[in-house]
């Protein structure tokens, strides 16, 4: 019942760039899968071969793999073709991304069973490389590719050669699909750093200070002495101060200036602002300024995020602020806007897919909007939704004070402390306004289960069963709010406590909210637990419930207690 989604991302490569009616078919294919949103479709000509990239909940997006691949084997023909980028198979690779909510490690995992199906099910064989290798070789795709299509039939009949999976004679079929490396990556993200220059050389100067491959090593001249040589004969390189980077210097005609182009290949080693900053500082040193940056394709919404936080800290600012301003302090302090609008809904992958599902939600609803749908004789929205947004006022008022009083003029040294509470009170809003519009599909599971069919005996079962199913949901969900709500007495305790004390009959009304929201969606808890045929699941959700009801009169009497000493000291 989280309202945080799992994002993963698929990039496969198909060998073949040049018949638009093929690449049709086998995007068609993605685009079937419900719940999956095909982002870009880039053909080459002269490579003969097409990058493919959608995204989605992981089932979802690995079913749409699975699919493009064995459309992609009835369709392209090794044995015919020929192109500029090495390829071994007619799904050469396909990795999948960890875009939200996913680990690297599920994504490898996820990567090794659908090879495995791709071998089953397809009899297409498969190297499992990066993350979803399974020795530290494979983890290097030119590994897993070694010698390319034309390699295959030797590899697939020789020891430690063989695929992971999907090993056998090379026969027709074989000859026909060739393999498939599926892998799972990290993130990848294109950008480019503006610069106030139009010095190519100068650009790639700085590219070659903070790129992790770094610069040659010269003799004398740094720039034009003899290149040194290590024992080996191999160039000897002196690194750059950005781990999982690489970058060069290039001069944009459309824009008059120079940029440092960079991939950034693993965000969590090296984050967007943490490569900002550093390009900034080696800029500055050699007499260069960043005017702004260029994110070239999509990112995950977490790299705003955090860029966002990271600034605002500098600033010792609270971090605990909305999520929308958070992407707005990054935009502005990464210089997002130099050259061109940047829009995140434009921008971020997970804005795209909500986007494409977008449905009417009351949380998008003004607040007299809100007030008036509640008064219309439709049942829903009822007491169980306005508890839930009860909690998240309440919620939000302890959130309040927790930034007014890390901003309090004095109390710079108290920002972190004010700053935790601010966090963890917008997290609850977060999830106290999903379960707003939760509790109201609640109630609609049961309306849909009660309209179902009911001539036969099987139909009758079946609704019954439904409607159970749904009222048990719809017993979940108020209980879960519940809980939710629960947790706005401790901020609002810690800031009656600690916080401003000009604001603390803001933290008594949100206490007071916070009650209101317990007590309310308790209620909720035992209307729907009284048509649960199941009556010791339904004593147990009620147990639970008046449980939580008698810690928040406890609760609520504790902190009015502390405002109203408060308040007489003032």
């Amino acid at each position: 019942m989280s309202n945080f989604k799992r994002i993963i991302e698929c990039v496969p490569n198909f060998s073949e760039g040049r018949d638009l009616s093929i690449i049709k078919q086998i995007t068609n294919e993605v685009e079937s899968v419900g719940g999956v949103r095909l982002l870009d479709v880039d053909p080459g000509e002269a490579t003969n071969r097409t990058v493919v990239t959608f995204v989605g909940e992981p089932e979802a997006v690995v079913e749409a793999a699975f699919r493009s691949v064995k459309k992609a084997g009835e369709l392209i023909d090794m044995r015919n073709h020929h192109g500029a980028h090495p390829r071994m198979g007619a799904t050469d690779v396909l990795p999948l991304i960890p875009v939200a909510g996913v680990t690297l490690e599920e994504c490898a995992e996820m990567a090794r069973k659908l090879a495995k199906r791709i071998a089953d099910e397809l009899e297409i064989p498969c190297y499992c490389y990066e993350a979803a290798a399974y020795t530290k070789e494979r983890s290097n795709l030119a590994v897993c590719r070694e010698g390319e299509y034309e390699a295959i039939a030797e590899k697939l009949s020789t020891e430690g050669k063989q695929p992971d999976f999907g090993t056998r004679p090379f026969d027709e079929r074989a000859a026909r699909t060739g393999c498939t490396a599926v892998g799972a990556r990290d993130f990848l993200i294109a950008v480019n750093y503006n610069l106030n220059t139009t010095s190519t050389r100068r650009a790639n100067a700085i590219a070659f200070d903070v790129r992790e491959k770094g610069r040659p090593v010269r003799e004398g001249n740094p720039i034009t002495g003899k290149l040194k040589k290590d024992e080996n004969g191999k160039t000897i390189m002196q690194p750059g101060t950005l781990k999982s980077t690489k970058a060069i210097g290039w001069f944009i005609d459309e824009y008059k200036i120079a940029q440092v182009s960079m991939n950034i290949t693993n965000i969590n080693v090296t984050p967007l602002h943490k490569a900002f900053d550093e390009v900034c500082r080696c800029a500055n040193n050699r007499g260069v300024r960043v005017t702004g940056t260029e994110i070239v394709g999509l990112i995950p919404k977490r790299v705003l995020v955090e860029a966002g936080r990271y600034f605002l800290e500098k600033q010792n600012r609270s971090t605990g602020i909305p999520e929308e301003d958070l992407l707005m302090i990054a935009i502005k302090s990464l210089g997002l806007e130099d050259l061109k609008e940047f829009n995140p809904r434009e921008k971020v992958i997970e804005y795209l897919l909500e986007d494409a599902n977008k449905k009417p939600l009351l949380a998008d609803l003004t607040v007299k909007d809100f007030a008036l749908e509640t008064s219309r004789e439709s049942p829903a929205p009822g007491g169980g939704t306005i508890s839930a947004y009860m909690g998240a006022l309440g919620a939000a008022l302890g959130t309040m004070v927790a930034n007014l009083s890390s901003h309090k003029a004095g109390w710079d040294d108290r920002c972190h402390e004010f700053a935790i509470w601010a966090d963890k009170g917008q997290a609850l809003i977060s999830e106290l306004m999903h379960l707003v519009d939760e509790d109201t599909e609640a109630f609609n599971r049961i309306m849909a289960a009660f309209g179902m069919p009911k001539k036969t005996d099987e139909d009758k079962a079946a609704r019954s069963e439904a409607i159970q199913a749904a009222t048990l949901y719809a017993t979940q969900i108020p209980l879960q709010t519940m809980k939710a709500s629960f947790g706005a007495f401790e901020i609002c305790k810690a800031m009656a406590e600690e916080g401003n004390p000009n604001s603390v009959s803001d933290a008594g009304v949100g206490a007071l909210a916070a009650r209101a929201a317990v007590i309310g969606a308790g209620l909720n808890v035992k209307i729907n637990a009284a048509s649960l045929k199941d009556k010791e699941k339904a004593e147990a959700l009620v147990a639970e419930a008046e449980q939580i009801v008698a810690k928040a009169n406890a609760e609520e009497k504790i902190i009015m207690s502390i405002v109203e000493k408060v308040i007489s000291n003032l």
